[in-house]
Formats: C-alpha cells, structure tokens, sequence
C-alpha cells in the first residue's frame, strides 16, 4: 500500500487510489460514500462488544484501489491482550478451498491436465469402490459427489495418506450430481489429486503458481515460528481436534520440527515418530499447547499435516486482496498472469445442475445455504466463500467491489460468532457504493449470466457389463479340479446353501470329486437342510451314508472326535452379513478347534448379498462378548464381509492361528448386491427369504429380541413388525413423520402362525423400501423401537434388545427420547474403527 493515498484516522485509511496512476493522469475518487461506509465501524465494534468476536481485519476493495482498511479490537486476549494489526496473519480455514485449490486445480486444466469431467479414480484408481466410480473432479469443485461432509475423527489417525484411505472406505450419501453436500473431503481430494498430477504437494504447487507470482508473501501452510507474533490465535485444541498434546512421546502427541524448502514453504514427510504421533516438518521445534497460534484449526488439516485441499492457509488482508484484484482483472495482476481470462470466468460460471438451489461455481459459493457473507445488497452473480474460524472473501464483478473481512471468533473459547456480522458487514459496504455497474465486458463478467447446463450431472452412468458370472468358491473348486483337495481327507460344514452356480450340491460334488475323500458333514444353525428352528441333532446324510455332526446341538463346536481322521476342513456356507447371524461364529468355532489339532481349514467364499460396503451400526459391547451371536466386539451390526475376509480378520485379530485358505469368488465386486450375482436365491434360514428381507434384517434383526413380532409366522418376516398392544396407524404417522431415508411404512394386521403371539392379531406397520442405497437398515431399527417406547413405553420392553443390538448405551439413549438420528450418528465412531480394521483383509475390491 506504500502508493496509495489515504486519509489515516487511527488505524483507518480512506483510499482515493492505490495503483500508480500514468504521469499526468487524473486519479478519480473511489465510488464510495465515505459516511456511510464509516458506518461499518459500529457494526463491528458492537459485535466485538458482545463478545461475538475479539477482533478483525476488514479491507474493501474497489477494482485496483483499496478503499477502506481497518484494524478492530485485539488480535489476541489471553494470555495477554494484543491489539489488531493490519499485518495479523489468519487461519484461512475453508478459504483454503477457493484461494488454494480450487486455483491450482484450474491451472493445471488450463495446461490440459485435468479436465473437469475426468473421474477422481483416474487420478485416485482406489476411489472407485463402493459406487463412487461416477465421481468426477466436477461433482468435487462443486460439492456435488454425494460424499459425507468430513471423515471420522474418533480415532486417533495422523497423516495424510490416511485420510485418503478413510476418503476410499467412504460411501456416498447420494449419487453424484444428485444434491449439493458440502464436504471437506471433496477439497482434500482435490488437493491430493493437485499433488499427484504436478508431482508437487499443494502447499509448494500453490506458492509457486500462485503466492510467490502475486507476491502474497504471508500466504501460506505451516506458517514458520518467525511469524507466530503476527498469527491471530484461535482456541485451545479440543480433544475431538486431536493432535494436542506435548511432543513426549506418548501416543497421540503431534510433533513439528524441522526446516522449509526453498520456496519457503513447509514439507510434509508423511511419516511417524512414534504410534499415533504426527511428524510435520518445516516448523521449528514446538508444541502444540495452549491456544493453536500458527497451527491449523482444522482437526483433519492437522492430522494430514497442516496440509489439505480444504483448509490449512494462512494469509493477510492485503495478501487476499491482491488475489481478489487477479480475479476482477481476469487473471492477472501488474502483469503477473497466473490464469486465463476465460479460465477464470469458468470458476465463478454457474455450476451445479439446474434446479438445484445452491448454486455453485467452481469452488466458489454463489447464492447457497452458505451465501449469508454475501450480505443483502451486492447482486446476484457475485461470489465468495466463507472460513470456519470467522474469515470471508466476496466479489462482486458487475461493480467490481470486493469485501474481504478476516477474524479469529473463535479466540478464546471457541463460542464467538461472526455469521450475522459478515452479512451486515457486505451490506454496509454495498449501501456506501455510489458508482453505476460497467458494462459487463469481460470474460469474467460474461460469465456471470451462465447456467449450470454442463453440468453433466444426468444419471450415473451405466455399470459395465459384468466380464462373467459370479462364481462361488465351489465353482472356483471345480474348475481347478479339486486339485487343492487331492489325495485328503476331508470333513465339510455346510448346508443347503453349499451350491455351485448350475445347482450341484457342494456334498455332491466333494463325494464325486477323484482322489478326494470326504468323510464327514458338519451342520451349523438351522441343519444340514436350513429348515430347524430349534436345536439341531446330530444324524447321517441320506444320499451319501455320512454322518452329519451338529454344531448346533448340545455343543456349538467340533467335538475332538468329530476331527479325528481329517486331512482339512472345508466351510461353504451363505451368510446374510449381520453380526449376529451364526455362521461366522460356527465358522470361528471350527477354526480354532481345528487351530489346535493343526488341520488346515478352506473357506469356499460366497457373496455378502447386502453388498460389501455398506457398514451400521454399534460395536458389540464387551458384556456381551463371547455370546453366539457376539463373537468379535469391534464389529458393527452390518459388516459389509464374505465369510473368507471374516475368516482371514478372526484369525489375525483373535490370533486363532489356523492354517486358512480362502477360495475367493471370482467375478464379484464389494457394491454388488446379491441380484447383480445371477445366483439363486436359497433362503440361509427357514425366515430370510428374499433379498429384500436381508436387507432390512440387519435392523429389525437388532430389535427382534424385544416383545415384538418380526413377521416370523407370517409370509413376510423381518418386512413388518407388530404386537397385539400396537397401535399400527399411530406407529406409521409417527415414523413417515420422521422421513427416514429408505423407507417408508403403513400400518397393517397380521396374525402370527408361530414364533411370538402365535395365533394372536397384531398390529403394527409393513416396511416399504423405496431405496436400498439410501436405506440404513440399523436406523430403521433404532427409530421403531424409540418409538414404541414413546407411544407404547408402558408395554414396550427395549431393554431386551440388547443382546443383537449389541449396545447397552443406545438402547438407554432410545428409551430416554433421544433423537434416533443422533444415535444413530454416533455409531460413526464405531463404523470408522471397523472400516480401518478390516481394510487389510478384504479380498475384493
């Protein structure tokens, strides 16, 4: 600012002109009223009077000029009072995402590099799971990829290959382009995707492109210890913001050391000293104690390092200012260019689909939930974005006016609020512009008038056709020709279920088999024929003469005589992908046992028919441990497994140590649901009879164990649910009120034929699913049973759903009229800790 010309009153200049004007020129005064923009002062100096916020930066922008820039109250409070600076450097927050990112991103497509239709797997190959294939860097800039709003935080995870890997074990809430969410985890991305395709991480891609040709010198990731007297704090480190600790060694302490490249700019390593202790280097030695000063406020930008697509900057009013003037003058600043006119009008053109209401350039907020900065008078067509810690940036190309208002209101404790004072803030600027719109001739300005036509958001593309069909193991098996069983004895669990893909049995085609001998069959739950309800005798085979050794009877493991003579046991057996289904405890029961006899164990696999990426639900509390239904406790209800990858984690985690082959499926992936397979349907237990029924099982399963019907005895089990002390009208009204996503419900009369209230009419309501990938089968089961406990809590026994729901405390929550979504939100924890744990031992992708 040394050109420009001001009136200084205190801390504030009214500028008549920054830019040098040519020799001879006339410098024409700013379109402002200065009376009325004065007027910004008591709007913010009575908010910082409520404590809304200890401080502030504002400069107002008017093309190349600086018209007003003021610094307001203390930068810092405690531990002692610092007053505000025109220099104090700020924690950008999600100002990252348009400054940093979303810039970088449009470099490297103005190169030819990226396109925006380009699908984030091409860059990211493991991203593709679980129905995110269609996912472009589009549906990314612009919020509109479906994915959740951040990552998991329970845990205690550091680095920022991590946070890729939790971004790939994401499942989207929605299909791409079908509703704005906005998310962190589109900008880290983006940011990973920036570092793969320069080959420079974001923070040295963007102070080569960007900072350094602009000359914002305070703009930058882990800001050096140099600076700290300049940083604003925010607030002390929260335990959900872990790192905090002092770098002692002990778990969970962040350590920063080290030194800067050339360009100024910190180097994540991306390694550990310590478990669960994050290195960063390119800061001087220091702790993160006390307030975060320097240190990013952002618990997952601190995790991945301090580095991140969606937060991490820190910068300057002045520095945001020259930025703001790159992009009212079409790229380029005192002729630095660092993006094409036309480049920058397709940041800010609208981008999301028409219809949608937030409306969305490319990372640019326009006129969305989130467009409060924006205030009530700077037109439509304008943009700009808002940071989490009290920061905002708004452009207004018709008038060229731009705001940038910059405050730490979380400093001290982390309750200030600046939303309301940021609209007021643009609106006074607004009232004080007394200059007419220019003609929109720019490309920047020509823009504006866009619409999000090409978008491509349209229906997700078409899956590709399947290579082949799904073959179970047993298939796999046969066309080797048993050749892995040659010359053994063999003992097989099974049941009806143990069919290759053409019918034949797996006892047929073991008995069959050349040079291989099978000696014994071993049934678990429901019989060799999946058609008992009750306890299961041991017996012998009619068709082959073996004996069948029940594993469901007096004892629920092998007995050691069972074993005697065998070479290896082999498994094939369809799960339904719940956890308290009990083949996979029959299935760990044989393992161990055959552990200690040394007996090789073969795990024919067969499909999770729920599909292999959706996970809900609790972990399984302790005390319930060790049940039949309980046998691993970090497990949520729906565990998104085969049988061989379940086989493959209880034999690691548990340390059975059994001698395991798993023979994969071939032909299946982890998002195909058991009618992408083109098996038949073989119902696992007398009351799973179709596809749709396991579907919901995994939460009417979970609240069966209560005094309430399931549908068993009824030619629609785990559909409807009912008691003859059900109002059934009520209980729909009640749960369709709560728009659980899925689902809906009516109300219907059944009478059960067997099982609970057997011969008695029952009330209650028939379950409706509308969409099984928005479907989470475990909330459904939560919201019934909280509300029978509000309509019917005198009759409604919940209590004694814990044994399958596996949660003492969600179950209390339910019962003392806790919001069914907020419990079921706090399952997310769990999910987190599952997905981590059984990353390494899924066999499909």
């Amino acid at each position: 600012m040394n050109n420009a010309r001001c009136l200084r009153i205190g801390l504030t200049c009214v500028f008549i002109g920054l830019a040098v004007p040519p020799l001879g020129a006339q410098v024409r005064p700013a379109p402002f009223d200065p009376a009325r923009l004065a007027r910004v002062d008591t709007v913010i100096n009575d908010a910082i009077k409520e404590q809304k916020l200890p401080g502030a930066v504002l400069l107002v922008g008017h093309g190349n000029r600086t018209v007003y820039v003021k610094a307001y109250g203390r930068r810092a409070v405690t531990p002692s009072a610092e007053p505000m600076t025109l220099d104090t450097i700020f924690d950008l927050a999600s100002l990252t995402k348009p400054v940093a990112t979303t810039t970088s991103v449009m470099i490297l497509i103005e190169e030819g590099r990226i396109r925006l239709n380009d699908r984030v797997a091409t860059f990211i190959p493991e991203f593709a799971r679980y129905g995110k294939e269609a996912i472009t860097v589009r549906h990314l800039l612009t919020h509109m990829s479906g994915l959740r709003a951040d990552v998991d935080l329970a845990d205690m995870w550091t680095g920022a290959d991590t946070a890729i890997a939790l971004a790939v074990e994401e499942v989207p809430v929605a299909q791409p382009g079908e509703r704005f969410v906005y998310s962190d985890i589109n900008f880290f991305l983006l940011g990973e995707i920036v570092g793969r395709v320069s080959g420079k991480p974001l923070n040295v891609f963007a102070a080569e492109r960007i900072f350094a040709p602009l000359g914002m010198r305070d703009t930058m990731f882990n800001p050096p210890a140099s600076l700290r007297p300049r940083i604003a704090p925010t607030e002390a480190c929260t335990p959900y913001g872990w790192p905090c600790s002092e770098p002692d060694g002990a778990s969970g302490s962040a350590v920063i050391r080290g030194q800067q490249d050339s360009s100024g700019s910190a180097v994540i390593r991306g390694q550990q000293d310590s478990p669960g202790s994050a290195v960063i280097r390119g800061q001087e030695s220091a702790a993160i104690r006390g307030m975060l000063r320097g240190i990013v406020h952002d618990p997952t930008a601190r995790r991945m390092g301090g580095v991140a697509g969606h937060a991490g900057l820190f910068g300057t009013a002045a520095d945001l200012a020259v930025y703001c003037r790159m992009l009212l003058r079409d790229g380029a600043v005192a002729g630095r260019r660092i993006l094409s006119p036309l480049g920058v009008g397709r940041l800010i053109a609208p981008s999301t689909p028409a219809g949608e209401p937030n409306v969305r350039g490319l990372g640019w907020d326009m006129d969305s939930s989130f467009s409060a900065n924006r205030g009530e008078l700077l037109p439509l067509g304008s943009f700009g974005h808002t940071g989490f810690t009290g920061t905002s940036l708004w452009i207004d190309p018709a008038t060229s006016v731009f705001v940038v208002f910059l405050s730490s209101r979380l400093h001290p404790d982390g309750k200030g609020d600046v939303t309301p004072l940021r609209a007021r803030v643009a609106t006074v600027v607004a009232a004080a512009f007394t200059g007419s719109p220019p003609a929109k001739t720019s490309a920047l300005r020509q823009a504006q008038g866009g619409a999000g036509a090409d978008f491509g958001a349209g229906p997700a593309p078409a899956r590709p056709a399947r290579p082949a069909p799904t073959q179970p193991g047993v298939d796999v098996l046969r066309n080797e020709g048993f050749a892995r069983l040659k010359g053994k004895r063999v003992g097989l669990v099974t049941n009806h279920t143990g069919r290759a893909r053409d019918g034949s049995t797996t006892i047929d085609l073991l008995h069959k088999a050349a040079n291989v001998t099978l000696v014994s069959l071993f049934s678990p739950e429901h019989g060799i024929r999946g058609i008992l309800d009750d306890m299961v005798p041991s017996s012998k085979d009619e068709r082959t003469g073996l004996p069948i050794n029940s594993l469901y009877g007096e004892s629920r493991r092998p007995a050691p005589s069972m074993l005697d003579g065998l070479d290896v046991v082999v498994l094939d057996l369809q799960d339904v992908g719940v956890r308290f289904y009990t083949y996979m405890t029959t299935m760990a029961y044989v393992m161990e046992e055959a552990a200690k006899r040394k007996l090789p164990v073969v795990i024919l696999d067969r499909p999770n028919p729920i599909n292999g990426f959706q996970i809900e639900g609790p972990s399984l509390d302790e005390t319930i441990l060790g049940t039949f239904t309980g046998y691993f406790s970090k497990m949520p209800i729906r565990h998104g497994m085969t049988m061989g990858e379940l086989a493959r984690l209880f034999n690691s985690e548990n340390k059975i140590g059994a001698e395991l082959e798993v023979i994969p499926l071939q032909n299946w992936g982890r998002d195909d649901w058991f009618d992408d397979t083109g098996l038949s349907w073989i119902n696992p237990s007398p009351n799973m009879r179709n596809l749709l029924q396991a579907t919901l099982y995994p939460g009417i399963g979970a609240i069966e164990g209560t005094n309430i019907s399931v549908g068993r005895g009824t030619d629609t089990p785990f559909e409807q649910i009912g008691a003859p002390w059900i109002d059934g009208v009520r209980l729909a009204e009640e749960l369709n009120a709560r728009r659980v996503p899925g689902v809906r419900f009516y109300p219907v009369s059944f009478t059960p034929t067997s099982s609970k209230y057997q011969g008695e009419p029952c009330q209650g309501v028939f379950i409706v699913v509308i969409d099984r990938l928005a479907l989470r089968p475990v909330r459904v089961g939560i919201e019934i049973a909280s509300a029978l406990a509000r309509l019917h809590g005198d009759k409604y026994d919940i209590s004694t759903a814990e044994r399958l729901f596996g949660s003492r405390e969600g179950l209390a929550r339910a019962r003392a009229g806790d919001d069914p979504a907020r419990i079921a939100a706090s399952w997310a924890a769990d999910e987190a800790r599952w997905r981590l744990l059984r990353a390494k031992y899924l066999l499909y992708r």
